[in-house]
Order: C-alpha cells, then structure tokens, then sequence
C-alpha cells in the first residue's frame, strides 16, 4: 500500500516534529542551553525533507528506528553551539564517561520514540487497510428470508455421560487394516 500526498504530508509532519522536538528537549535537558530558532528551523526542514522523500510507503520499526538515529545524530550535530562538530567535541573535548552518557541518553530516547512512532505507524496502516477493504471491496446482497416451515420442532434432552466412562477416549472411524 502506497502513501499518497495528503497521508506522507501528515505522517512526515509527525515524524519531523517528534524527532526535532525531541532531540531540542534533549539538549536543554542536558545542557541548559535552548537550540538557537534557526538550527531549530533546519533540522525542522531537513527532518522533513528526508521524511518526505522516503515516506511513500509503510516502514518496519526497524527502518523507523534507524531513520531516528541518523536523524537524531544529525540534529545533534546541528544543535552544537559554536558551530564546531559537536560529537567531535563530546568525544575529544569532555571526558569519555560525559559522552558516554549523552550519547546513552541519545540511544535511548531515540529507541523508545521509535518505538512509539513504529506503533503508531503500524497503527495508522491496519486503520487504512480495514477502511479499504470496508469501502472499496463490494459487499454482498443481503439473501431474501425463505419462508419458514410450520413444522414444530422437537428438542431432545440431553442424557448425562455416565460417571465410568468420564475419563475414557472416544474415536470414532473404521478399524486400521491389518
């Protein structure tokens, strides 16, 4: 099932703001200091456009979570505030166990949104997939009501199982040759 334009705006949007959000909370979190709007309004518009471009069909939580953490790198590496390489940065300026933990929380983050985002993903495909086969697939004609006939019907009474015979095996079918 392909994604036409309405529904990849829609699912893209999502995805650019989810992961743009989520990594500008991250480093105010970490850091204290806010993205500037305008690394802000890139990653928003390079998030987009990577989406966009590869948002025309339904994605395994895997590919989410491997779009996730490139994406997540590459606005990490945008949010950086003296517009040197900010993983560069963590990895030869700080200490390792500093990286280690931006990088960890990073990790994990970006694993439970893609998480979050594959099920939605998954959720929003069975949706479209049931209003598909509702809408496009014809149903049939509902069959007219035969005429009953005035026959009374008798009910039989069922007769309890005997009490020996609770625990044995029936099989019913002809015997095996021999």
């Amino acid at each position: 099932m392909r994604a036409h334009l309405p529904l990849r705006l829609i699912r893209t949007t999502a995805f650019a703001a989810v992961c743009v959000l989520l990594a500008a909370l991250a480093h105010w979190l970490s850091d204290g200091a806010r993205p500037e709007p305008w690394a802000l309004a890139a990653g928003l518009l390079a998030v987009f456009a990577a989406a966009a471009a590869l948002g025309g069909r339904e994605r395994s939580p895997a590919q989410v979570a491997c779009l996730l953490v490139a994406a997540q790198l590459g606005l990490h590496e945008l949010f950086g505030g003296d517009g040197t390489g900010y993983v560069a940065a963590h990895l030869h300026g700080q200490g390792l166990g500093e990286a280690l933990g931006m990088l960890t929380a990073h990790l994990t983050a970006t694993l439970l949104t893609g998480w979050w985002l594959a099920r939605g993903e998954a959720a929003l495909w069975a949706l479209l997939r049931r209003l598909a086969r509702r809408l496009l697939l014809p149903r049939p004609a509902p069959a007219p009501a035969a005429a009953r006939p005035l026959v009374p019907v008798v009910r039989a009474r069922a007769v309890p199982p005997d009490p020996a015979f609770r625990h044995s095996l029936a099989r019913r079918g002809p015997p095996l040759p021999a």
